[in-house]
């Protein structure tokens, strides 16, 4: 049974979240000894209820010998995700605009180390499936050093359904898998949509299929084909360098 709930340790993490995703912070788990000035004034400013530290840590995902350093936040997944339709409401999609649309990435490391790369290289938003696909979880959250907090992350039903509203929209599809175009000679003149596929079994067919393009990287002959996230860093550094406008802060 999927949960709404998700609980993130650490102070990093915590002001993370209180930071850049306060609206999705419904509880905090503090120590009664805990002292950090800048997190405390977050918790205050968002009028946030703060309850005893043991309660947090006592949650199934904290377990795994991490330290809690005296703070545990407690996160609504419904309140950090947006669905599709609404994002598009309000993202103003222009050539510049880059998305990543996973399909099937278990890990929640890889998934993690995506949304990392995504907001480093200027991708506008990750949008993940409710099925087949790794949920937002602790591990994503540490694995993204944070960036989960500031990148939206878009919830979709199905990665295919999600495809054909895109393009509608104007986005031009790329598939990372072997394929004829080289991905640092791709001009990504429209809003694209990068798709990354299972860990172990790529892009479903079907998905596969409504990718406008196929964009390969190209390697050394003896060397095994990179994971899908560090295929995700450099397809997305390649649509970086064609778009420098989008690392611009």
């Amino acid at each position: 049974m999927k949960t709404n709930k998700l609980f993130i340790s650490g102070k990093h993490a915590a002001r993370e979240a209180l930071q850049y995703a306060p609206h999705a912070v419904t509880r905090v788990f503090v120590s009664r000894d805990f002292k950090d000035a800048e997190i405390s004034k977050l918790i205050a400013d968002a009028r946030i209820e703060k309850s005893p530290l043991s309660e947090g840590e006592m949650r199934a995902d904290l377990k795994g010998n991490q330290s809690s350093q005296g703070i545990v936040v407690q996160v609504s997944l419904v309140s950090l995700t947006l669905p599709l339709e609404k994002y598009l409401e309000q993202a103003e999609i222009s050539p510049k605009t880059a998305l990543v649309l996973l399909d099937g990435v278990q890990d929640p490391h890889n998934m993690g180390a995506i949304i990392r790369s995504a907001a480093a290289f200027g991708a506008s938003a990750v949008l993940i499936p409710g099925a087949k696909q790794s949920p937002v979880t602790a591990a994503v959250i540490k694995s993204s050093a944070g960036m989960a907090f500031q990148l939206p992350l878009v919830s979709v039903i199905s990665s295919a359904m999600a495809l054909q509203t895109l393009k509608k929209k104007g986005f031009k599809a790329y598939a990372l898998a072997a394929g004829k175009q080289d991905v640092a000679a791709a001009e990504f003149k429209s809003p694209s949509v990068f798709v990354l596929g299972n860990e172990g079994i790529g892009l479903e067919k079907s998905v596969r299929a409504l990718c406008d393009e196929t964009l390969s990287i190209p390697m050394h002959v003896e060397a095994e084909s990179l994971n899908v996230a560090a295929s995700a860093a450099v397809a997305l550094y390649s649509w970086s360098k064609r778009h420098p406008e989008a690392l611009q802060f």
